[in-house]
């Protein structure tokens, strides 16, 4: 087995990067890749990611390869599948790893490779599996949590900017249908759906907002998320009476997520819950109004781009929240906003309204 602490670290020739699961996990990454790059240009860099969401990573120039575990066949045990990927990795011969993701999960395959310099987070709990274990500041947004690995292994840090690409072929795809469809008028993308209901505003608030857009400041408005989410997206339109006016656009059928990023770097503002698009648009530097809930937004809060966050100022904490807080009053110091659970239904619909004029403010392209 390998050792489980690295005392010489020589420049690494192959580097693995591990980033599977969600698609805003995955594009808040962006920055760590570019100063691992930075500070070693010749080295390859390889991404483990989900198929799917790993394609928001598709042009990023920092990377050589998107690569995913090949799924092991149904027959084999949990353990045989382990081993499998861990034979899979070995056979790339990296010799440096870090370990983006917060499960022992991604982590074991990694050591069970042999890959000799390991770096992650001791929360893991895998810290005797990693050569450099980091521990993970209470409410740091993702970003600088990312970026703290590499701090770990003494490599510089720029000023974190975010950033996104488009491909030559998806930017001329998506420009192609918004001169049909959107000719001249300020675009607007919504993002109402999560994984996590707790997460969704009412559909009937939301409406409101998108009603108010298209009347009162003639934007179009664009829905382009999972097949599942269609429905949700067809019912914010008809509520909002604009269903069947030309105005409001689901492009869900017509684009995959690589195109998504494209029609999300032409907005002009995207407005949504705390979900992965949200983080998509904030790379391209589109601004972005967030609706949080349950969810904290000191680490959650899109990225390096003009940002309004609407949360309710009332918070739910647990006993040993409140206590360790009261303990370590320098774990909650600073933060722009409250920790605990919000209800996102406290969301006022003219508190969205306002934030949206505040960002539209001399961006709109024209009205309709």
């Amino acid at each position: 087995m390998p050792d489980a602490q690295t005392s010489a670290v020589a420049a690494p020739q192959r580097i693995l990067v591990v980033r599977t699961r969600f698609v805003g996990d995955t594009v808040l990454a962006i920055p760590f890749l570019r100063n691992l790059r930075r500070h070693f240009p010749s080295a390859r860099i390889d991404v483990l990611v989900e198929k799917g969401a790993g394609s928001v990573l598709a042009d990023c120039p920092y990377k050589d390869e998107l690569i995913v575990a090949p799924a092991p066949p149904r027959s084999r045990s949990p353990l045989a599948g382990l081993r499998a990927n861990a034979a899979w990795l070995r056979a790339r011969h990296y010799d440096r790893a870090y370990v983006l993701k917060r499960s022992v999960s991604s982590l074991l395959p990694v050591w069970l490779a042999g890959i000799r310099h390991r770096v992650g987070f001791a929360e893991q709990g895998g810290g005797m599996l990693l050569s450099r274990a980091v521990r993970i500041r209470e409410h740091r947004h993702e970003v600088e949590v990312f970026l703290d690995l590499l701090r770990a292994d003494s490599i510089p840090i720029d000023d974190g900017h975010n950033e996104n690409w488009v491909a030559d072929e998806a930017g001329r795809k998506v420009d192609a249908i918004l001169r049909d469809r959107s000719p001249g008028r300020a675009r607007v993308f919504v993002a109402p759906r999560s994984t996590a209901v707790e997460k969704e505003w009412p559909v009937e608030r939301m409406a409101r907002v998108v009603a108010w857009l298209v009347v009162s400041r003639g934007c179009d408005i664009f829905f382009c998320g999972a097949p599942r989410d269609m429905g949700m997206h067809e019912r914010i339109a008809a509520l909002a009476g604009h269903a069947d006016t030309g105005r409001v656009h689901d492009l869900t059928k017509d684009l995959d997520l690589r195109h998504t990023g494209a029609l999300l770097s032409r907005m002009d503002l995207c407005l949504g819950i705390d979900t992965g698009l949200l983080h998509v648009a904030a790379s391209h530097g589109v601004p972005v109004v967030a609706l949080f809930g349950p969810t904290d937004p000191n680490q959650w809060c899109p990225w390096g781009t003009p940002v309004e966050v609407l949360r309710s100022p009332r918070t739910v904490k647990p006993l040993s929240q409140r206590l360790h807080e009261s303990l370590f009053p320098a774990t909650v110091a600073g933060l722009r906003w409250p920790t605990g659970v919000a209800d996102i239904h406290d969301i006022d619909v003219d508190d969205v309204i306002a934030a949206i004029g505040r960002l539209l403010a001399g961006r709109s392209r024209a009205a309709g």
